[in-house]
């Protein structure tokens, strides 16, 4: 018996993306597009008729903007929404706010040669579309997509091998991984840490334009310093780097200072930044003195890396099954044996701190 289908339903204002988006989504047996429309007030009444799994939506519409709609969809009957924006100027700042008002995922939507990107982007829709689908409703109010083959690890970027790191320091690396549910995990955890917590490296998967608006608002409702990462930057207690969106971000070591490498490079587990990259040079330059914390996300990222840091040496937390938004990231580095402990989100900071002391 086969599942139902995955009922879609497309709000923008264009024609050719509405066209392409179902064109390239029918190419998904298990997706079907029940309805398009060119403004939310359309929307509503294909709602009506039949209510969908998964809204995907622009922002900048005539009539009612995306993110007013968003606001009412979350507040009467919340259904998973995927934004499929273009980033130019406010754009940015507006999908930041639609991930505050519960958006589930952010597609890139470019300015110019929009049809051939989403035909590009087809594995990452179809992906995101079905992640977005299995996230549990009464989730949303709380408030992975580069998906293509092949799928390569940590190898393509940093060399496995035996670790460098100190035997001892007194200063910790704390190393944090998360993807769909994250953005607003973070600001939980981190807003949660004292201004003396131990540095800490973050990947979130976001996409590039997005990271150091990101990274701008948590510096905003946090004690610690939080600021986009760039290469050179030291790993400093008090202050947490957050990968750039389309880069990987490593850690490194010159005697007894921590500071990150950001590079370009594939996709690692099929994403960049990636959380095992993070993870393993973490393992190789912090070993016990690392800390590893994965959050909600969806798929394997990290996983893999999370073994390696619990091999050196490192304190491992994942984030519960009850409090993630999507729990694939957590789950998977469970069931390769690289966590020391579970804890609630709002419990892991002072896991961090604890281990840290």
């Amino acid at each position: 018996m086969s599942l139902p289908k995955i009922k879609v339903l497309i709000v923008d204002d264009s024609a050719t993306v509405r066209q392409t988006l179902v064109e390239v989504l029918a190419s998904d047996p298990g997706i079907e597009v029940i309805a398009t429309a060119a403004d939310p007030f359309i929307a509503v009444q294909r709602m009506k008729v039949q209510a969908p799994d998964v809204i995907i939506l622009d922002i900048e519409m005539p009539r009612m903007d995306g993110l007013t709609f968003l606001d009412r969809i979350m507040s009467q009957h919340p259904i998973p929404v995927v934004i499929c924006s273009t980033l130019v100027g406010a754009g940015t700042a507006s999908a930041m706010a639609a991930l505050d008002r519960g958006a589930i995922e952010i597609i890139c939507k470019p300015t110019l040669g929009t049809r051939q990107f989403l035909e590009d982007a087809r594995v990452t829709l179809t992906q995101t579309i079905r992640a977005a689908a299995r996230v549990p409703r009464e989730r949303l109010r709380a408030r992975d997509p580069h998906l293509g083959a092949p799928k390569l690890t940590a190898d393509a970027i940093i060399a496995k091998g035996s670790g460098r790191a100190m035997l001892q320091t007194t200063e910790r690396v704390v190393s944090v991984g998360a993807s769909t549910g994250g953005t607003d995990a973070l600001v939980t955890f981190l807003a949660a840490l004292p201004v003396d917590a131990p540095g800490v490296l973050v990947v979130q998967h976001m996409p590039e334009q997005f990271t150091r608006q990101f990274a701008a608002r948590l510096d905003g409702l946090c004690r610690i310093h939080v600021k986009e990462a760039e290469t050179g930057d030291s790993v400093l207690r008090g202050q947490a780097l957050i990968a750039p969106g389309g880069h990987h971000m490593l850690l490194q070591r010159s005697g007894a200072r921590y500071f990150v490498q950001v590079k370009d490079g594939p996709l690692v587990a099929r994403h960049r930044p990636s959380v095992d990259v993070l993870f393993r040079s973490t393992a190789r330059y912090a070993g016990r003195n690392g800390i590893g914390v994965i959050m909600t996300g969806m798929g394997d990222d990290g996983a893999r890396g999370m073994l390696e840091m619990k091999t050196a040496g490192a304190h491992t937390i994942a984030q519960d099954e009850a409090t993630s938004v999507v729990f694939g990231m957590p789950h998977e580095a469970i069931k390769l044996g690289g966590v020391a402990e579970i804890m609630p989100l709002d419990a892991i900071a002072r896991g961090v701190m604890r281990a840290a002391a």
